[in-house]
């Protein structure tokens, strides 16, 4: 495999050497890119083999500098923030009685770690259509006691089930872990201030990367849906993963805190992919991490193959498979390194 190249600022290109069979993949770039509109549209398309990039392409209106929503791709950021505290002492995975509303009942058991595998135990319906029982849409737009408190509209939930049994996708846990280490960063009620500065001076500034993080009125960062960033940003992210959490010369991640995202707890049968730590696994690709968001919004890393690869846009979710795979075929066509 070729030297470790770390982009000092923006992204240097490269070429695709002799490894990649040109036409397949510009064959299988094309065929999503341009498919037809009734199965979504790609807003941006990034790939970054061996520390450069190899492909970019952007659809009309958009540029390299356009910034893109992350929806749930914001949870894999939370991991990493998570990361960064656990390093620094202030989190352990093993912690319990996280939540001062929690102390005095069985919710006091949930784990960090059961919160960042989505095994809480807490009641949860994730759910993105219009005129269903959603909670996730309750917490994100509805109107109730907790309108701009989403950490608490989630917490508030009741124990279903023993913490650690049971996996439940939940945008609602994420915002709860994001709280956690708000108040474990020692943030002042309503402010967001401490957090930000963790997250611009720990993990956005080494890595050259110029996202837009989003808050709730409580002043918690909204870790299940809301940051802004280009693709080249979300790539910088990817390698950092793809890297074991290193930066240059720079371990951002504790050791091994990468590998718990590649590590699966759980099949699920709906999309046909892992779920580990707030991060996705590709079951064919082994050690692939994915951070995957609403509307085709996807960040593969694939060590294996040295490569990332961005996707943003909007499909809706009864052609995501179809987005995936084809995101796949893109993958496959760099071979795996022995």
């Amino acid at each position: 495999m070729a030297d470790r190249v770390f982009p000092q600022g923006d992204w240097d290109h490269g070429d695709l050497g002799e490894r990649v069979h040109t036409g397949r993949l510009d064959a299988a770039i094309d065929e999503l890119v341009n498919r037809p509109e009734s199965q979504g549209r790609t807003h941006g398309l990034l790939i970054v083999a061996n520390g450069r990039v190899v492909r970019e392409w952007n659809g009309e209106g958009f540029t390299p500098e356009s910034t893109h929503i992350s929806w749930s791709m914001a949870k894999s950021i939370t991991h990493a923030l998570v990361g960064i505290a656990a390093g620094d002492g202030l989190l352990s995975l093993d912690d319990t009685h996280l939540i001062p509303e929690w102390q005095n009942d069985e919710r006091s058991k949930i784990s960090l770690h059961d919160l960042l595998t989505m095994r809480s135990g807490l009641k949860w319906i994730e759910d993105y259509v219009d005129g269903t029982a959603s909670d996730v849409i309750e917490m994100l737009f509805g109107e109730s006691d907790f309108t701009g408190n989403h950490a608490a509209y989630a917490a508030a939930k009741p124990l279903l089930h023993e913490p650690g049994t049971q996996w439940v996708y939940s945008s609602g846990t994420t915002n709860i872990v994001a709280r956690i280490l708000a108040n474990a960063l020692g943030e002042k009620t309503q402010s967001h201030d401490a957090v930000e500065d963790f997250m611009r001076t720990r993990l956005f500034a080494p890595l050259g990367m110029s996202a837009i993080p989003k808050f709730d009125t409580a002043g918690t960062f909204v870790g299940s849906s809301f940051l802004y960033a280009t693709t080249r940003d979300f790539a910088k992210f990817g390698y950092l993963y793809l890297n074991g959490g290193k930066w240059g010369e720079k371990q951002i991640l504790p050791i091994g805190w990468s590998h718990d995202a590649a590590r699966s707890v759980v099949h699920d049968d709906v999309t046909g992919m892992g779920y580990s730590s707030h991060w996705w696994t590709w079951p064919t690709d082994a050690g692939s991490m994915i951070a995957h968001g609403y509307e085709g919004q996807l960040t593969w890393v694939s060590p294996l193959r040295d490569v990332v690869v961005v996707h943003v846009g909007k499909t809706s979710a009864d052609y995501s498979d179809h987005l995936r795979r084809g995101l796949e075929r893109i993958v496959v066509e760099f071979p795996a390194y022995g």
